[in-house]
């Protein structure tokens, strides 16, 4: 008996659908190989820096399964703790995450603890702190929590700038051991490309926000006395913040008192759209007719 076999060929359609998806397939991997070489040419790029650390700070330490071993203690000014087994270890600028395997290590190689789990909590945050002074809401020390605090984020912490607040603050501090010293424009931060200017907050750094620039005006205005003085103010602006001239005053009548470098005040007659100067004081005279 002779034996045929049959081959069937597949339609147009079925060789254009398998072709489709042995392309879709390739894509597939040509891209999940694309996002695997990016992720390892940026090593914890993702990954927020920890907060390390320092003198003062509270911490709990638990070891599982070891309930002696759990320890509340006060970081010492030189950066030291006491541990239970292990006696003086430094933990001073260490992340909490160095400082768990730092004990680990010690309970395993001392043969104290087989597989030692530590866990390091830090209750309070006393040993790295910034300050913010001046025209703030909450001026005082606030505790710097995370390694990436920026100057915006104390500042939210203080309570933001106060209404009689500058714009332009002055942030002191060292850096790499050096006297360090910067003016900041605030809204320049939030401008186009300003990120530069809100800097990473380290350990023991001052923000000192100065009190707002201000004028005063005084004769025939409806509303006389101190006003914020608002960046680019002009005299015309100056004039209708303070509701405008009276009825018996005269624009002719204007004089600006201001004082110069040697500390003498000049009377000027500015024109209208002449921009103020922190101190300056306008008088606005009664007409005589």
């Amino acid at each position: 008996m002779t034996s045929s076999f049959l081959t069937f060929a597949p339609s147009r359609p079925a060789r254009v659908a398998a072709a489709a998806l042995a392309l879709l397939g390739s894509l597939s991997m040509a891209a999940s190989a694309q996002v695997q070489a990016a992720a390892a040419a940026m090593p914890g790029a993702s990954a927020p820096a920890e907060y390390r650390l320092g003198s003062g700070d509270v911490l709990r330490i638990t070891v599982y399964q070891n309930q002696d071993l759990t320890l509340e203690t006060r970081v010492s000014e030189s950066g030291v703790i006491s541990f239970p087994l292990l006696g003086s270890i430094r933990i001073g600028g260490l992340s909490a995450t160095q400082a768990e395997k730092l004990i680990a290590d010690g309970l395993r190689d001392g043969n104290f603890v087989k597989n030692p789990q530590v866990t390091v909590v830090v209750l309070q945050v006393k040993g790295n702190q910034a300050s913010v002074l001046g025209q703030v809401n909450r001026p005082g020390r606030y505790p710097i929590e995370t390694a990436d605090m920026r100057l915006t984020d104390l500042l939210a912490n203080a309570g933001g700038i106060a209404v009689t607040g500058a714009e332009v603050l002055v942030l002191s501090g060292t850096r790499n051991g050096q006297p360090y010293r910067l003016e900041i424009d605030l809204p320049r931060i939030f401008a186009a490309g300003g990120r530069e200017q809100d800097v990473l907050i380290q350990n023991g750094d001052v923000i000192w926000v100065e009190r707002a620039p201000m004028v005063y005006i005084y004769g025939e205005v409806q509303r006389p006395g101190p006003m914020r003085l608002e960046r680019g103010m002009t005299l015309m602006q100056s004039l209708a913040t303070g509701g405008g001239i009276t009825q018996r005053g005269t624009e002719k009548g204007i004089r600006v008192h201001r004082k110069g470098p040697d500390g003498k005040v000049e009377v000027l007659q500015l024109p209208m759209d002449e921009g103020l100067k922190d101190g300056d004081v306008v008088y606005v005279k009664e007409s005589l007719f």
